[in-house]
């Protein structure tokens, strides 16, 4: 396990290799470092803006290079959003790095946890807010799969089923509240009265009993959670929902 004293010793290198190199014009930290709420458990997340000329791909394999010959790299995992690569990289001490390369126009601020280190960011952005629609959506489907995974016996993807049924009530209590889900990052914070409703639709056991009565609490919270956001929508789905809550099988 990698200590606190290793993990800064490790950031003030890549800060220095960001200022050393020349295809490097500009470099943030986000994530907790940002914000200011590190622990023993943090990684690292780490930005550099490319200048123009930079060959993207070059840069990458030089970083990845530099990093597994200065700190030991276990494997890499890259990542793609918009246009930009989040390389991760996992170290044998088991510290997690994310090193995401920007093109010179698009480097910017994208949520409110951003440090820059050097260069000129360009105008940031807002993050979009959740999409609701999309865990509604989700929400069902997944309680639809649920009861028939149920229905035949199917236990593990039952429970699979069930589990991303719960994630997507999650999502909108989440949202409800003011909180992100995302990666489970606040879902901590939501009041005793909600995580114990969440406690009860854990299964201890793989059987079919426990499976159907966690699927059938969570269908009624996901139309609960739908009337919140769109009372219209949970009408619309309430004679669907009466059918989902029937039995399976």
């Amino acid at each position: 396990m990698f200590s606190v004293a290793e993990r800064t010793e490790i950031r003030t290198e890549l800060i220095t290799l960001a200022r050393e190199d020349p295809r490097v014009g500009g470099a943030a930290l986000a994530g907790s470092a940002a914000r200011g709420t590190e622990d023993a458990w943090s990684d690292i997340d780490l930005l550099l803006q490319l200048n123009p000329a930079a060959d993207e791909p070059t840069v990458v394999d030089d970083w990845t290079d530099a990093i597994d010959k200065r700190f030991g790299v276990a494997d890499t995992l890259d990542v793609f959003a918009v246009g930009v690569r989040y390389r991760v990289f996992l170290l044998r001490s088991s510290l997690q790095i994310d090193v995401s390369f920007w093109p010179h126009d698009q480097f910017r601020a994208t949520e409110p946890a951003f440090h820059l280190l050097f260069g000129t960011p360009n105008t940031p952005t807002t993050p979009s807010p959740p999409n609701t629609d999309t865990a509604i959506g989700m929400g069902w489907l997944y309680a639809i799969h649920a009861r028939s995974a149920i229905a035949r016996g199917k236990l593990w993807q039952a429970a699979m089923m069930v589990d991303e049924l719960r994630n997507r009530v999650i999502d909108l209590k989440c949202c409800r509240i003011g909180l992100t889900s995302w990666h489970g990052r606040e879902v901590d914070a939501l009041p005793r009265d909600e995580l114990e409703q969440l406690e009860a639709t854990r299964v201890s056991n793989l059987t079919t009993h426990e499976l159907e009565a966690a699927r059938l609490l969570l269908t009624e919270h996901l139309l609960r959670e739908v009337a919140h956001i769109d009372s219209s929508r949970a009408a619309r789905l309430e004679p669907a929902f009466v059918e989902l809550r029937g039995p399976a099988g």
